[in-house]
């Protein structure tokens, strides 16, 4: 095993969320891996805001060698409190201890939609699944090293949504966002995070690089650079848990089953288990890819978008889903990779054959 760089890693403490304890576990397993030890990983964001707000709470009393949590890297789609609403506490709530908290949300669901809704919520960066350990890596680096810094209006509280300068037409509209900054009001504190009442009030946060401080690099001009043999050993790590994928990825599928068969029979609740069908498959469709299998990536994004709400509640519908859970099984129980070939070809063909026939019905 390749040994990371020590550059002070070890002492950001990574707060990982994710209602999926298989990728957890593997996101957890490969960040120890290029140096990071301060990882706990929570299955929700009501879990993830209890261990916030214990880590402050036992800082403050002296009980907690740790510290509070510098980083979190979240899942978007989870049940009880979605990632978005994570962020939304974490930023907004008075009780949140460190509304500046970097924040990575990572998604399966990374349509333009949600990655907006993550933008405009004040996520740092966003990581779209399938992903690899170095888009995962990359975006720790840039929270690490190029922090952007922080802006407050009325209607926003966030790292700065524009990553490039801008440049303003003579003739185009006006825009309160001038690129000398003469349009905000300058902060060093960030102790003023109140919502400004003003609608013209901008406020820009020039603060301290404080990942760069816990490191001992914000004085050394140090970038955190990982060498190309740990990234590499860590997405062969990644390689490796295919097999496990595939194993549950099968008791996804046995669940799949379960609740269309449900749904058939109980009919009132017959949305319910639709919502859960959809759940299911977008961690599907965000998690094959990853593995080496994006058939089912395509497979489960198909049936997520069969499934998205308002869907059709028909018996017709649950037909099309049992089509697609057939056809999941089949890639996995002949281990398909890539796109298949000609059986990929062939798989798809048939699906898509049998969504035209139900969706005539």
């Amino acid at each position: 095993m390749v040994d990371a760089p020590r550059l002070g890693q070890d002492q950001i403490k990574i707060l990982l969320v994710d209602d999926n304890v298989f990728i957890r576990n593997l996101i957890s397993q490969c960040l120890s891996m290029m140096g990071f030890r301060g990882i706990q990983g929570c299955a929700s964001g009501l879990d993830a805001i209890d261990h916030i707000k214990a880590a402050s709470s036992e800082k403050r009393s002296g009980q907690y060698s740790g510290g509070p949590f510098d980083l979190v890297v979240s899942d978007l789609i989870m049940p009880q409190l979605s990632g978005l609403q994570l962020l939304q506490w974490i930023r907004t709530n008075k009780d949140s201890p460190n509304r500046f908290m970097p924040f990575i949300m990572i998604s399966g669901a990374a349509d333009q939609k949600n990655v907006h809704a993550a933008r405009d919520g004040g996520s740092s960066e966003f990581v779209a699944k399938p992903f690899s350990i170095g888009s995962v890596f990359s975006r720790i680096q840039a929270v690490i090293d190029r922090p952007r810094q922080f802006v407050a209006t009325r209607n926003y509280f966030g790292p700065d949504r524009r990553r490039v300068k801008i440049k303003i037409p003579e003739n185009g509209p006006k825009d309160r966002r001038r690129p000398n900054e003469q349009h905000a009001t300058i902060v060093y504190s960030a102790k003023d995070v109140k919502r400004k009442k003003d609608a013209t009030d901008t406020y820009l946060f020039k603060l301290p690089n404080i990942l760069k401080q816990k490191m001992g690099l914000e004085n050394a001009r140090v970038p955190f650079e990982m060498p190309t043999e740990v990234l590499a050993e860590a997405e062969e790590t990644l390689e490796r848990e295919a097999e496990g994928f595939l194993d549950w990825a099968k008791s996804y599928l046995d669940e799949l089953s379960e609740n269309v068969a449900k749904a058939k029979t109980e009919v009132a609740n017959r949305q319910s288990h639709l919502a859960e069908v959809n759940r299911i498959a977008h961690e599907l469709r965000g998690q094959g890819g990853t593995f080496g299998y994006p058939l089912i990536t395509l497979f489960g994004k198909s049936l997520y978008e069969t499934t998205q709400y308002p869907c059709r509640e028909d018996d017709a519908n649950l037909e099309i889903c049992r089509g697609h859970i057939d056809t999941l099984r089949a890639v996995i129980r002949e281990k398909i990779e890539g796109d298949g070939g000609a059986i990929g070809r062939q798989l798809l063909a048939s699906l898509n054959q049998a969504i035209a026939k139900h969706s005539k019905t």
